[in-house]
């Protein structure tokens, strides 16, 4: 048998360690949860509350209004209006098939561009990309209906030009940022653009603004700016120098409208132009302003600046005859001629007919350098006082007295170089009685003094003399404007290409004043490679000078000063004359 032990009786479990064991952990959790609360709240809190803000609070920027740039009479030419930029957070985006394709119709792209950008944005990381930028605010309103995640939006401006094409060339554009790229716009962007305020904002999770709690900087707005244009001649020149263009087929051309009492741009228009609102892609020379810009041989129309400085020599009186004949002559062993031989004329009739071996026996008579100081004085050579991005100074060379058929060409246009704006600044001179007045396109709230830089005498008379350049006998018959008395030269130059002169290529020019009683406008018309059956200045440019002149003249309300030509017969020659000198 098995022995048997006796049982021992069995101790009741010990209840009192299992609750003091379970009171001290309750301890050990009170005081650490004291300690997190105390850490949370007292020693972290600065840190802490930094990481809430960066998730919750953001500082954003506060676009500033562009201020406006105005006509002299202020209308305006660009404004900037309010638009939205649409972006999208690609790691918070999510769309069905349908708001996809909805989403891509309302921006304008296709689906697959748009899911492009969508995958370009998550490849990189990023949390931040635009899917269109300056959308109207009504199409905006169309998105955001939409109640797509992960897309956002932001209030922009964009810039719009009432005028489009008529003074795109002055006024330049903007860049996708409001930010002057071109022109006047970029001349003055600093004025115009003011300065983009800060707020801070309070966004949940989802990246949405709850609430603005502040403004930190508010923005400052920019300025306006006003300018001497008048939009109603801006439109006017610019309208007539297109349909001269397409009449006459050429490559381009550019016309300047100045006031000579106050030196204001009234007008400046080049064609080909382009739609600031719808900008080309390719920069083909539409950009450029080649009224400033594109410089050019101005052939004849210098000749009234070497008359003047014929005159102011002493030596000569608009009375005074030069023997032309035999209609040529021999210059350093190079041929210097006019169309036909025109005998012995007086220096009005020189400048009548257009008379290079006229102005080449006045040039041998005087001293080398006095076409070159007149000039000077005038302004070619020198950047005009416009302000204009890109400005052209032109080329005056002042040659060495011994090079005598380069001074003899010089006074009847060549081997130099010039702007359109330069040419009208340079016949202002004539019109203020030898004052020179600074250019502006910007309106003048006060007259400006200028510099007398011409004998007023000798200003006056050549205003006289060049009246008979629009006479039936001279080369610009069809530029006269009926009830005013009209005073201007032609010039019609070859243009220059890498080889030389290029045979049968023109620039055909006329720049003209009104009215000779007191003058008060200068028109410039410069017509680049015209290649009709009419290259003539005085037929091309000299026609087109005759409308914007006249339509100039009635905007200003400038009364006539020739009644007796309102009832004359009007001019009815379609060509120039076979033997006709420009």
């Amino acid at each position: 048998m098995r022995k048997r032990y006796p049982q021992q009786p069995l101790r009741p479990p010990s209840y009192r360690l299992r609750f003091y064991l379970i009171v001290i952990l309750l301890i050990i959790a009170a005081l650490g949860l004291v300690w997190r609360l105390v850490d949370l709240t007292l020693v972290k809190r600065a840190f802490l509350q930094g990481q809430g803000d960066a998730r919750t609070l953001r500082t954003v920027a506060v676009p500033a209004y562009r201020g406006m740039i105005l006509d002299r009479f202020g209308e305006p030419l660009a404004i900037s209006t309010p638009v939205i930029s649409v972006w999208a957070n690609p790691t918070e985006f999510t769309a069905s098939p349908r708001d996809l394709t909805r989403l891509a119709n309302l921006l304008g792209l296709t689906k697959m561009e748009l899911q492009r950008r969508i995958t370009l944005g998550n490849a990189a990381d990023r949390e931040f990309v635009y899917l269109k930028r300056g959308v109207d605010p009504s199409l905006g309103d169309a998105i955001k209906k939409l109640g797509l995640s992960g897309v956002y939006y932001q209030s922009e401006y964009r810039r719009y030009y009432p005028e489009a094409e008529v003074a795109a060339h002055v006024l330049g554009f903007t860049n996708i940022d409001d930010q002057g790229q071109e022109g006047l716009e970029l001349a003055y962007n600093q004025w115009l653009g003011g300065s983009a305020g800060l707020k801070r904002v309070l966004k949940d999770r989802f990246g949405h603004t709850v609430a603005e709690l502040n403004v930190i900087k508010p923005p400052r707005p920019g300025h306006n700016l006003q300018l001497a244009l008048d939009r109603r001649l801006q439109y006017f020149a610019y309208r007539e120098l297109q349909a001269g263009i397409n009449q006459y087929q050429a490559d381009s051309g550019s016309v300047v409208v100045l006031d000579t009492t106050t030196g204001e741009i009234l007008a400046m228009v080049n064609s080909p132009a382009y739609n600031p609102n719808s900008r080309p892609a390719k920069r083909d020379g539409r950009y450029r302003n080649r009224a400033v810009t594109d410089i050019f041989e101005p052939g004849s129309t210098i000749k009234p600046f070497g008359m003047a400085a014929a005159l102011a020599s002493g030596k000569y009186r608009p009375t005074s005859e030069i023997d032309t004949s035999p209609g040529w002559m021999i210059i350093d062993g190079k041929r210097v001629k006019d169309e036909h031989d025109n005998g012995v004329i007086d220096l009005t009739k020189i400048l009548e007919v257009s008379s290079n071996m006229g102005m080449a026996k006045i040039t041998l008579s005087l001293p080398p350098h006095s076409l070159w100081n007149m000039l000077h004085a005038v302004g070619f050579g020198q950047v005009t006082d416009s302000g204009f991005p890109g400005a052209r100074s032109g080329v005056l060379v002042n040659y060495p007295t011994s090079q005598a058929f380069v001074l003899a060409t010089m006074w009847f246009g060549y081997a130099m170089s010039v702007t359109p704006l330069q040419l009208a600044q340079a016949y202002a001179v004539l019109a203020a009685q030898g004052i020179k007045r600074p250019v502006s396109l910007l309106r003048q709230d006060k007259p400006v003094a200028g510099q007398q830089v011409m004998d007023p005498k000798v200003a006056q008379e050549i205003l006289v003399m060049l009246e008979s350049v629009l006479t039936k006998q001279g080369t610009a018959p069809l530029a006269r404007v009926p009830g005013y008395h009209i005073t201007g030269k032609t010039g019609t130059a070859h243009m220059v290409g890498p080889q030389g002169y290029i045979r049968n290529r023109y620039n055909s020019i006329f720049v003209g004043i009104a009215p000779v009683s007191q003058p008060r406008l200068v028109v410039a018309v410069v017509l680049h490679d015209p290649r009709g059956k009419q290259y003539y200045g005085g037929y091309t440019s000299g026609l087109i000078f005759s409308h914007i002149m006249g339509e100039a003249l009635r905007l200003l309300n400038i009364p006539p000063d020739d009644p007796d030509s309102l009832s004359a017969p009007s001019v009815t020659i379609a060509t120039p004359p076979p033997n006709m000198a420009d």
